[in-house]
Parts: structure tokens; sequence; C-alpha cells
């Protein structure tokens, strides 16, 4: 048994910034699934949106979270993000995070931070670091800022089972854990923050990488903790197509820099979609390439940008990556196809990272305020899990208790190793959910993803292993998923029923909570 003051689970951006703030306050243990800076975070190419140029900045950058969210966004927690980004973002570059700055040979800009423009944001405001790698440089960043702080410990390698739960309040006071050798550790925590990132790997095309296997999400509802929004995944326009290539990101700082969308005739053809073509919200842009994919591969056609940008030292990283597939920015077409990228659902939560439950938090991809609706603003993710990571922070400081009692109950059951093809049930489970939970969705199609589900769970492959846990944590979330998805009948943002083409009058929001599904209003 180990006892700290806080328990983080998760290392990524929002995990790491509330280590920072925790620091003040007492002894704060983070854990990660792998090693040191792997997350979501760092496979984030395109940047953090923040408005650094004022209050008008801000207005508009609220204005296009607003709108790209298709009514949905919960407008306070829109509102904290977009005027507590600036300060945020500040407290990086104090830190020593580097983001990339006009040269000195620019007269009018030399030395200001470099400012680029994506999907739906009406103005360039979008920080970068190393062209294309900015989530890095900004995990790399907390960690070393983190390590200076002291008491904080980074326990590396390590998969989080279940959260416990005190029987006498139904506070949660800590988690379960499993070792790299296979060995359980219980810890009990004043206050646990869950920042376990996405679930890309629910389906069998994400560009997320495989720790995104929905483990705080699936861990919260099994607690009795609320969901929210669950049936809202966004799916990234542009994954790298190739056969027997991973879903590699063509980031949307791509399409920020002039590159067009063309089908397999060579027309472009975001103009019969969205005003805004290729830079019109990342739903439209994405159920377009699939529906102008039925006649043929799309590609990212970046030929005109090339003959006047560098785009090798612009987009270091992609243009690594496409070399070996003897392929160049600016001079090959590049072929592309949506893939599963972001969350917007996940465990409920408060603008503070206060959950239904007391005793535990969220922040970042695994938690859900509704600050970004049906659909995410691109580039608003890294700023969520900054601004939110800092004020849950604040807020398990205050709520936090230093003396409790709890019982902790040994593995039930339903461990003991099963036997299976365990990566063969996975592999099934992620096809099937892209299948059916996909970008184009209807009844049918969910209620036959939900029977087979039920299907599924009796040749569940349990076993205390990483790869087990991962499995039926992959299963909560697809449960989860399919459940919201069949009791939205309308089509919103990145939730597209064919079904019910048209979006409802009222704007609600799913909650679901041990298998019970209620709308509400903001």
């Amino acid at each position: 048994m180990r006892v700290v003051d806080f328990l983080v689970i998760g290392g990524g951006i929002a995990g790491l910034r509330a280590a920072v703030g925790l620091a003040k306050s007492g002894s704060v243990l983070v854990v990660m699934k792998e090693g040191l800076a792997e997350s979501n975070t760092t496979y984030a190419q395109g940047g953090i949106a923040v408005a650094m140029g004022g209050g008008e900045d801000v207005a508009l950058h609220l204005a296009d979270t607003l709108a790209a969210g298709d009514g949905l966004v919960n407008a306070q927690a829109a509102a904290v993000l977009v005027e507590q980004g600036p300060k945020r973002v500040g407290e990086l570059l104090e830190w020593g995070t580097v983001f990339d700055r006009y040269a000195a040979g620019d007269l009018t800009q030399a030395g200001e931070l470099m400012r680029t423009r994506e999907g739906a944001h009406s103005l360039p405001r979008i920080l970068h670091a190393h062209g294309d790698g900015t989530g890095r440089e900004i995990a790399v960043s907390l960690l070393r800022h983190v390590r200076r702080l002291g008491r904080v410990e980074l326990m590396e390698w390590t998969t989080s089972i279940d959260l416990i739960v005190n029987s006498d309040g139904g506070r949660v006071v800590g988690a379960t854990l499993l070792d790299s050798d296979g060995g359980l550790i219980e810890v009990q925590a004043g206050a646990v923050l869950l920042a376990s990132g996405g679930a890309g790997q629910v389906y069998s095309e994400t560009t997320n990488p495989a720790v995104a296997t929905g483990d705080g999400i699936a861990m919260a509802y099994r607690a009795g903790a609320e969901l929210m929004d669950m049936e809202f995944y966004q799916f990234h326009p542009t994954a790298f197509a190739m056969e027997g290539a991973p879903r590699f990101l063509m980031s949307e700082a791509l399409r920020g820099e002039g590159a067009w969308l063309v089908n397999a005739r060579g027309v472009r053809f975001m103009e019969r979609y969205h005003p805004g073509l290729e830079l019109a919200p990342r739903d439209v842009v994405a159920r377009a390439i699939a529906r102008e994919g039925m006649d043929g591969p799309v590609y990212l056609d970046m030929r005109a940008v090339g003959a006047k940008t560098d785009l090798k030292a612009r987009f270091p990283g992609i243009s690594k990556f496409l070399e070996g597939y003897r392929l160049q920015l600016g001079k090959d077409l590049i072929p592309v196809c949506p893939a599963a990228h972001y969350l917007m659902g996940g465990v409920r939560t408060d603008v503070d990272g206060r959950t239904s439950m007391p005793g535990l938090f969220s922040a970042g991809e695994v938690a859900c305020t509704g600050v970004h609706g049906a659909n995410r603003l691109a580039s608003n993710s890294l700023l969520e899990g900054l601004v939110f990571g800092a004020l849950a922070a604040e807020a398990m400081a205050e709520d936090r208790v230093q003396n409790f009692e709890c019982e902790v109950l040994g593995p039930a059951e339903g461990w003991r190793d099963r036997g299976g093809d365990l990566e063969g049930w996975i592999s099934d489970l992620r096809r099937l959910l892209w299948r059916d939970v996909g970008l184009l969705r209807d009844g049918a199609g969910l209620r036959r993803a939900q029977q087979e589900l039920a299907s599924m769970r009796e040749t569940m492959p349990f076993g205390l292993s990483r790869r087990a846990v991962e499995a039926r944590n992959l299963y909560t979330v697809a449960e989860a998923m399919v459940r919201a998805a069949i009791g939205r009948e309308e089509s919103r943002g990145a939730h597209f029923r064919m079904d019910f083409p048209e979006r409802a009058e009222a704007a609600v929001h799913s909650v679901l909570r041990r298998g019970e599904l209620r709308f509400v209003s903001q």
C-alpha cells in the first residue's frame, strides 16, 4: 500500500500541468502507462491555438470555438479556455518552451511568435514548435519543469486498473495499478486526477498512438462516474492513406499553409461542400472526403505551395515520414482519408475538473466539460489540457482529504486468465466500431454493433496483463459510445446519422451513468 496526497493518472499535457500546480500542496505521484513523454500530447503536430493579441482576439477565438461546436459548446467552459489560454501559454514560455518565431530577415515581424491558421479559425493564432513537433516540445518542456520542482514522482510503465472507492461515502480515494512485472500496487490518495488521454484505439483506423485505449474513461464509468457526449468522436480529415502504412496524421496546418484537397480526377472539390473550403470545420471536411473517396482516392495537393515555401523545413516530421514512402510535400499528391482522432466526450466535469464523484477529478481529452461541443476547433486540444489541468490542480488542493480509511479489495474473480486470442478479440472490436460507429452512422448499424458487443462480452479474454486491461477498457468505452449514439436521433457535428440527417432544434448533452442514458441541457 502506498499513500500520497495526490495521484495523477496520465503524463500528457493535462497531467503534467496539474502536477506543477499540485507540487505546491503535497506529494504527487504521476502514473504513466509507458515511458516519459509518450502520450497523445507528444503526437500533436499542428500546434496550440491561443489568442495572444488582446481582448478582440480572445473574443474571436471564443466565437470560432462556439461556431465549430455546432450549437453544443458549453459557453462558460469555452470562455475560460480562451481567456486563460494566454496566461497558461505565457507560463510555458517562462519555463523554457520554444515556439517557432519569425526569422530575422522578416523586417516587420522578426523575432515574434509565428502564428498560422487552421480550419474554422478566423485568424492565424496557432503557435507551433519545430515546424510540426509542437506536442513533443511542450511535453518535454513540462517534464523538465516538473523534475525541477521536487515532490513529484514519475512512475513509468505502470497500468491503471481500477479506481478505489470508499464504500462509506462513495469517495474516490485511490487506484489499483499493475507494474511492468505484473505486480499489483494499491495507491491511496487525498484526491485523484484522471488525465489519461483519449480512446482512438477503439477504432481500426486512427491517428492515435497505442496508449490511447480509453483507460481513464472506463475506470471512471465502472466506478460510477458520469460520462457525457460519448457519441461525438472527431475524425481527422487527413490521415495518410497508403495501403499497409499507419494512419499517420497529415496535420491541418498543411491546409492552413494552402494545401488543396483533390479527388481521383484531380479536381478540387471542397467548394461544393462549404464556403470555408479546405479550412471548413473538421466534421464537414471529413465527410466530404469520405463521399469523394467513394469514387477513388483523395489527395492533398501542395504543389502550388511548394513552389514558394520550404515545406521540408516547415514540416520536418511529416516530410521525414513521407520520405519513407518515396513521397515529397510540394512535389507529389499525398493520399489521405479520415481516421479517428479525438473524443469530444468523456468523464463529465465542471470547469475545475470536478466529476460527479467526490475525490475524483479529470482534465484533458479524458474529460468532458462541453468545451468542444459536437466538434472540436482545430488545435484547441493542447490548450484544453493546459488550462483545465491547471484549474483541476487548484480544485484538488482545496478538496483533498488528509485522513481517510478504505478497505481495498483484491482482484475480482473475473481477472483470472480465461485464455483466448486477445489480439484477435481486440481487432474484431476495433473493426466493428469502425464499420458501425464511424464517420457515417444509422440506427440499424448502431443496433447491430450493440448486439455484437453483447456477444463479445462472453468471449472477452480476461487476465492480469496490460493488454487484457486495455481490452476491458476498450470494451467499456465502445459500449458507452454505442449507447449514446443510438440515443441521439439527430445529426450534429461529428455525429452524423444518415437516418436522422437534420439537426434537432434543442441542443442537449447525453449523460451516461451505470448504463442509464439521459439528455440534459446546459
